[in-house]
Formats: structure tokens, C-alpha cells, sequence
């Protein structure tokens, strides 16, 4: 997971085509987690290169724990100083909170008031937390804590999904579900995923997706990046993204559930004013709409290996 470079160019795909407004700001940078787990200054110094490269109108947000925020603002510190006010970038970072959710959103007013004032180099700002919850009454509880300026991404055990969407939706607030990780136990059965996207589409609550979604179309992988790594069927983020538009727009669950196993590229085709699985269409202004209010994005470790994927695929 070394760092790659880029050349800059302008956005190679235009951006009210389909393929533009589903990809846009799609991949929240998580170089810190497995399996990449790579150091602060690595990951910062990726995130830098990824925010200026031809492929910047992809990236999402920065993923750190809260309590590495001290950490990040040194190493951004630390990057080259921008040659010209035309290098002025503005960084997006979504916050994951621990085991003291109080004190962690009171680390993040501080880092927001420091970080304003960063200029001319780079301005970082929180815009988003993410956090574990164990029981629908925790969402309510941390709702109150959590700052309503800040998007709020609440993650729960899959198997209670129906009570746990329902306070999120009670309090205004996101989803997140998890999609994979180190071992084949993490990844989620396909009927899970299903409930889970179709109960948000009928409750208006947004989501993020997390882990395991490295590679655009559901296949086998290889589960970490090390030689020895165990193997398995992965999920497609275009597969979870593209069920879960369907899923808003009134397609069937059983249906939807073929969406998000399809392995085949060719099912799928996309055209400037919209994007077709088998006969079922969407048009680009369902996908905008869609991307905007529901299908917010999804963390990878990796930003270089979904954006080739996506070039061998040439829908970049």
C-alpha cells in the first residue's frame, strides 16, 4: 500500500453523465484501518496526493479516530506548503468516536476552531462522525450528545436492523453497514444487506457503507493484502449502490437481491443520461437525487484499487 501518484488532469468523465454523478465524492479515504493499516504520516500524505490527482472528484472524506486528532493535525502540518492559492485544498474528514462519545465531540469543536484558521495551506474541518451502538435506545442517547451540525453515521448489528433504522429516522440522523473484513465471517449475507438498504429507503434514513468493498463487481479476493491471506466472494460496491438506488426507486427486494450478486460487467451498462441492470433503468437525476439524500458513500483502506478497477472496467 505504497503512495501512488497521479498525474493532474481535468475530470476525465463528465460531470452530469451518469457514471459522473454516481462516482462523485464516493470513496471515503480509510488508510488507517485494515486491511491497509497504515501509519498517520502514509495516509495523510495519500489523501494529499489523491485530493490533487484527476480522480480528486471521487474522493470523499478523510476517516480518522477521534482520538488520533492531534496526530492528523501534525502530520497535515507537515505536508509541502501549496506553490500557488490554486493548491488551496479544503479537506473533509468524518470522525470515528470511542468509548467517550462527550469528550470526543468537544476534541472536534476544538479541532474545527484550530483548523479554520490553518489557511493558506490547508483547511480540514470535521463534518461527520461515525460510531458503534449497541442497543436503538444508545441512538437516541448519543443523538443529544452529538452536535446537530455534525452528520451522524450510527453502526448496529445487522440481525435487529428494522428497530435500529427506526431511531435513527426518529432522530434525524444516518446509517452504516458494515460489509466485510479480515475474515469471510464479516461479510455479510446478501439478504442481510437487502433489508438493511430496503428498511433505510423506506424509513428516508441515509447510509454509508465500510469495509470489503475494494473492487466495483462482487467476486473472490483475497481477504487482506498479505501473501497467505484467506480468500473469498467479496461484495461490489457498484453492486451495493446500484440495489440500494433500485431499491428507492420501488424495485422488488428479491430482485434487488440479484442487483447486488450480479458478477457479470456487461449486466450493467451506462449511458450519459442514465444506467441500465438487464431491462430496469435509472436516470441520471434518480442517481443525483439518490447519491444526495440516501447513498452517501463508502470507506475503503484503498483509494488507487477501486479507481483502477473502475478504469479496467472503462467507466473512467
Amino acid at each position: 500500500m505504497s503512495l501512488q501518484i497521479f498525474q493532474t488532469s481535468q475530470n476525465p468523465v463528465d460531470a452530469v453523465s451518469a457514471t459522473g454523478v454516481l462516482m462523485r465524492n464516493l470513496i471515503d479515504y480509510a488508510g488507517l484501518f485494515p486491511p491497509a493499516s497504515l501509519g498517520m504520516a502514509p495516509s495523510v500524505a495519500n489523501y494529499d496526493v489523491y485530493s490533487r490527482s484527476e480522480w480528486s472528484w471521487i474522493l470523499g472524506r478523510f476517516i480518522v479516530p477521534a482520538t488520533r486528532l492531534d496526530e492528523f493535525e501534525a502530520a497535515i502540518a507537515e505536508l509541502p506548503t501549496p506553490i500557488t492559492g490554486t493548491d488551496f485544498v479544503n479537506w473533509r474528514l468524518s470522525v470515528l468516536l470511542g468509548s467517550d462519545p462527550a469528550a470526543d465531540t468537544a476534541r472536534i469543536r476544538e479541532f474545527n476552531a484550530r483548523m479554520t484558521n490553518f489557511a493558506p495551506r490547508r483547511m480540514a474541518v470535521v463534518e461527520s462522525v461515525e460510531v458503534k451502538v449497541a442497543s436503538p435506545a444508545e441512538i437516541i442517547r448519543l443523538s443529544e450528545i452529538i452536535p446537530a451540525e455534525l452528520a451522524a453515521y450510527f453502526e448496529f448489528p445487522l440481525s435487529s436492523c428494522t428497530e435500529f433504522i427506526a431511531s435513527v429516522a426518529k432522530c434525524g440522523r444516518k446509517a452504516k453497514i458494515r460489509m466485510g473484513g479480515e475474515t469471510a465471517d464479516n461479510f455479510p449475507a446478501p439478504e442481510g444487506v437487502i433489508k438493511f438498504l430496503r428498511r433505510c429507503a423506506a424509513s428516508n434514513v441515509p447510509f454509508k457503507a465500510t469495509a470489503g468493498l475494494h473492487h466495483p463487481l462482487r467476486s473472490v479476493h483475497r481477504f487482506t493484502y498479505e501473501p497467505d491471506s484467506a480468500a473469498g466472494t467479496m461484495h461490489g460496491f457498484l453492486n451495493v449502490f446500484m440495489a440500494a438506488l433500485f431499491l428507492r426507486a420501488g424495485m422488488k427486494a428479491e430482485l434487488a437481491a440479484e442487483v447486488l450478486e450480479e458478477e457479470s460487467a456487461q449486466a450493467f451498462q451506462f449511458e450519459f443520461d442514465g444506467v441500465s441492470w438487464r431491462e430496469h433503468q435509472l436516470s441520471r437525476h434518480q442517481i443525483a437525487d439518490a447519491r444526495r439524500d440516501f447513498a452517501v458513500s463508502f470507506g475503503s483502506c484503498s483509494f488507487t484499487e477501486p479507481v483502477n478497477d473502475l478504469r479496467t472496467m472503462h467507466l473512467l
